[in-house]
């Protein structure tokens, strides 16, 4: 019988102690990055992190060597807004592992923070002393120094990796990632055309500032995918037909549940693993727990501009504030000129709905540093959203899946359309709006 200490037996664990002394050298310089110097067939799609990166490694004594370099970062939420976080390789979140199952692994940990961190290795089954919990499994990486971790990956699967050590803080910050670990044998799972990897994770960052604040427990105003809000999450581009895996993983305060407009997909795997097929249930919204990996499959048979959203209203809106009067309803006549002559420029908003927002965004000068509540603009006219907001675009012919491909042309006939005189309706054009007073 194969137990978990003799399938870690191979791995070289004993020879960590002796040829790192517990740490592997004094130098916190990251190795130029590498990939493997021989070509060879991959058994699996590799991953697409929109707006975020894969990790490179390099051969080294019969491992794949890894480098995470935890640092100060500078992310941008969306154009006009920057946050000063904490992550790994220049941002948050940190580039994505990629593995194999089985695969003998050396992740080399570089602390360039001004406290001490570790990384645990969030779902990977391993040898304790490779955990990552500060002062319960290794004593904690002081800054400058860079450590080694080293185990054999057991299973496929999609996992994370965090600190344990001011987890409140550093997390808050954004120090997090994810990790793939592909089946050995491709035939475990279906292979997809398109494997994307989405990070899912939540800001409070108050108007006019660029640090977010670690103390926040609920009241935050700013939810990302891979560490962008709309309008600034790049789209996901596929081509009709393609079967396509969409890996979410949440390492923030609250869950989310994540919509797929106009599509039904399985639920395929989480952070234990691939679900068996007997197991798997179609869905429409996916909720991703706190802590937590979710794997959603789907064959793109239907081209088009499609939504993918976390369905928490509040979470598709960027910069909120939570302590406005609700005006909604309220005669503002006369109010709005007493109000300028204590506050030039004051405008009366919300007697009839928070949509106008958008449009006096383009002429009204907000905080610094802060984005509108809600941002972007369509073929149709305004996207009221922000936030965990971005597109699953289909086509039926794509020159790349690198590039953007535009706005979706829909077949005439096919868009929603003004009711005219009875039995005849009047088709809405791209730009045309329609507001009702």
């Amino acid at each position: 019988m194969i137990s978990r200490r003799n399938l870690f037996a191979g791995a070289g664990l004993g020879a960590l102690l002796p040829a790192f002394g517990r740490r592997a050298g004094a130098s916190s310089t990251a190795p130029a990055p590498h990939t493997d110097s021989v070509a060879r067939p991959r058994p699996y799609t590799p991953v697409v992190c929109p707006d975020s990166s894969t990790l490179p490694w390099r051969m080294v004594d019969g491992f794949k060597e890894y480098h995470l370099v935890a640092e100060e970062v500078e992310q941008e939420l969306a154009p006009g807004s920057r946050m000063r976080c904490w992550g790994y390789n220049g941002a948050t979140p940190g580039p994505t592992i990629e593995a194999v199952a089985g695969d003998r692994v050396r992740f080399l940990v570089t602390n360039r923070l001004p406290e001490h961190t570790t990384v645990h290795w969030h779902g990977i089954r391993m040898p304790c002393g490779m955990d990552g919990a500060g002062g319960i499994t290794q004593p904690h990486i002081p800054p400058g120094e860079t450590w080694a971790y080293e185990m054999t990956l057991p299973d496929a699967g999609t996992f994370l990796y965090h600190p344990h050590a001011d987890e409140m803080l550093q997390m808050a910050l954004g120090m997090m990632g994810m990790i793939v670990v592909h089946p050995k044998d491709p035939s475990q799972r279906a292979r997809v055309d398109r494997d994307f990897v989405i990070m899912l994770h939540e800001w409070s960052l108050p108007a006019g500032t660029y640090r977010p604040d670690p103390s926040e427990m609920l009241d935050f105003n700013h939810f990302t995918f891979n560490g962008k809000v709309f309008p600034g999450t790049s789209p996901l581009v596929v081509k009709t037909g393609d079967r396509v895996r969409i890996r979410f993983g949440n390492l923030s305060m609250t869950e989310h549940p994540i919509h797929l407009h106009g599509y039904h997909f399985h639920v395929t795997g989480g952070d234990g693993g691939p679900i068996p097929a007997s197991a798997q249930w179609p869905m429409a919204t996916v909720q991703v727990p706190v802590g937590a990996t979710r794997d959603i499959e789907l064959r793109a048979d239907e081209p088009g501009d499609w939504v993918i959203h976390c369905h928490k209203s509040h979470h598709t809106m960027n910069a909120m504030g939570h302590g406005l009067p609700n005006t909604l309803g309220v005669d503002q006549r006369g109010l709005e000129e007493k109000i300028r002559a204590l506050l030039p420029g004051y405008m009366a908003m919300g007697e009839r709905g928070m949509a106008e927002m958008q449009d006096h965004s383009r002429h009204m000068t907000g905080p610094e540093n802060t984005l509108p509540m809600m941002g972007g603009e369509g073929p149709f006219g305004n996207i009221e959203m922000g936030g965990m907001f971005t597109l699953l675009k289909v086509r039926d012919r794509l020159a790349s899946y690198e590039e953007d491909p535009g706005w979706y042309e829909h077949p005439p006939g096919t868009v929603a359309y003004r009711v005219g005189e009875p039995g005849k309706g009047e088709e809405a054009a791209p730009g045309e709006h329609h507001h009702h007073g």
